[in-house]
């Protein structure tokens, strides 16, 4: 049996706020640690029937960024639960909203920005 191994570092401030996300993958073909400003992770409790998260971004990770990631996140949530269901209706629908999330989030920070 093959074992990969992913560590993430994250190194806080004094007030235990996240300052840097560092991660490394065992079978990754990056050899360097990798830096990111944001993550989500979850695990699914088949017993429990409920998912645990671990969703952290460091100080430096600007709005525009945050709805630029959950808006990959969302696509990509979207192909995945394609790839395990083949459900391309539902897909299809997350995707829509996923797109109109974004557009909607556009609109507020181009709002926002001529408020300014």
């Amino acid at each position: 049996m093959q074992k990969s191994t992913i560590t993430i570092d994250v190194i806080l401030d004094p007030n235990k706020i996240p300052e840097q996300i560092n991660w490394q993958a065992s079978d990754s073909s990056a050899e360097m640690i990798q830096k990111s400003k944001a993550m989500c992770l979850a695990f699914w409790d088949g017993q429990d029937k409920s998912a645990m998260r671990i969703d952290l971004w460091t100080k430096d990770m600007m709005v525009d960024e945050m709805g630029d990631f959950f808006y990959q996140m969302m696509m990509t949530m979207a192909d995945t639960f394609n790839r395990a269901t083949k459900n391309e209706a539902l897909t299809k629908e997350m995707k829509t909203f996923a797109k109109e999330f974004y557009d909607k989030f556009r609109a507020d920070m181009i709002k926002e920005q001529s408020d300014n």
